[in-house]
């Protein structure tokens, strides 16, 4: 200690020769630099001691001084609650009044945007994201093509636990699909078809006969009420009418079967740019918006792009693995979209770097469960 004050300590940029007895005075500066203060939010990093049994309640909240992904795990449960929190506020007449221009969802003080890639339907988050549809929770869904058709598949067979290491060649020669390690058998695909194809044919018939005018939300609707499956989250949505957004809604599974049903009998046409009123006008409207984004690609940008006609998200939390060094829009981090006024400034948003499969249902367990009485659940047949 008397190194640290002696004179050779203090002397600010003195010589770098030791003294006899001494270490050197530049290295002890470098070693021994005393600390600033620390951030006011900074908390004592501590796990979860199963010394006292195991309490995965517990568990989950000691995430919070855990560090690392469990520590934005935590973080992005606060961002859910505040979500939760904003959209249980009651609404003054003039602002339920603005709300309901957004579109068909009964006005709340926060509109929620959930995203998801077609993978999450295809396992079992699926149960997850049918939860919070069932309960009204959400209000707003963007999806892909799979995320239609592997929930609307999954009422006709299932799909089945695999292996990642599984050959693709062998798979191809049995007529199985690999998703991951999930598999998908192709009979699965056939029977959507038998399925689908005398929908698109009444969708053709109203189309011309009534002057039905088909988006891509229309057609999810009508698709979920068709397959009358309370397993089914396009079943919920419709039944509560949460508009569930796919602008490439032709591809994938669905796409196949209307290119192969256009040749029995062309003409359907389905309107994106009325699905793109829908979407931004919820943003517009809306008294606070929050975005909820499993994945990336077309299903984060979609959510964020609305929002920007807001000026930002006030609440995001974004689940992915990707990164941002590629420039790619699926691994941007939240601050590069408040660059583009998708999330607002004054915001908290969250992006936890995990595996949706893992972290989503947790994070439904600690947020929206944990409130379900606040938001009660329609029965099917209602």
């Amino acid at each position: 200690m008397a190194a640290r004050s002696g004179g050779a300590a203090r002397g600010g940029g003195g010589s770098s020769m030791a003294t006899p007895g001494q270490a050197p005075a530049e290295a002890l500066r470098a070693v021994l630099k005393p600390s600033g203060p620390l951030p006011a939010e900074s908390l004592p990093v501590r796990g979860y001691d199963f010394a006292g049994g195991p309490d995965h309640a517990a568990l989950l909240r000691s995430f919070r001084t855990t560090g690392f992904q469990a520590t934005s795990f935590a973080q992005a449960v606060a961002e859910i609650q505040r979500m939760i929190a904003a959209k249980l506020e009651p609404l003054s007449e003039e602002e339920r009044a603005r709300a309901a221009l957004g579109g068909p969802r009964p006005p709340s003080g926060c509109t929620i945007f959930l995203g998801f890639t077609s993978n999450l339907i295809s396992s079992g988050v699926r149960e997850s994201i049918r939860y919070l549809v069932q309960r009204n929770m959400v209000d707003v869904l963007v999806t892909t093509a799979g995320g239609v058709e592997e929930d609307l598949i999954k009422c006709l067979a299932p799909t089945y636990i695999g292996d990642f290491s599984l050959r693709g060649q062998d798979l191809r020669q049995s007529g199985i699909n690999r998703i991951g390690n999930l598999l998908v058998p192709n009979d699965n695909y056939c029977k959507f078809e038998d399925w689908l194809m005398p929908i698109l044919e009444k969708m053709v018939d109203e189309q011309e006969t009534q002057g039905a005018r088909w988006t891509p939300s229309r057609m999810i609707a009508r698709l979920g009420k068709e397959i009358n499956d309370p397993d089914s989250v396009c079943y919920w949505a419709q039944k509560n009418n949460i508009p569930v957004l796919s602008p490439a809604l032709t591809d994938g599974s669905l796409g196949d079967m209307i290119f192969f049903h256009s040749y029995k009998r062309p003409g359907l046409v389905l309107d994106i740019v009325e699905d793109l009123r829908l979407i931004n006008t919820q943003a517009i409207f809306a008294r606070k918006t929050g975005m909820i984004i499993l994945g990336g690609g077309l299903v984060k940008h979609h959510i964020a792009n609305a929002n920007l006609m807001r000026n930002g998200a006030d609440f995001s939390v974004y689940v992915n693995t990707a990164q941002e060094f590629d420039g790619s829009d699926s691994g941007a981090r939240p601050d590069e979209a408040v660059s583009w006024g998708k999330i607002r400034m004054d915001a908290t948003p969250v992006k936890v770097y995990a595996d949706a499969s893992l972290v989503f249902p947790l994070l439904v367990a600690e947020t929206f469960a944990q409130r379900a009485d606040a938001f009660p659940s329609a029965a099917p047949g209602d």
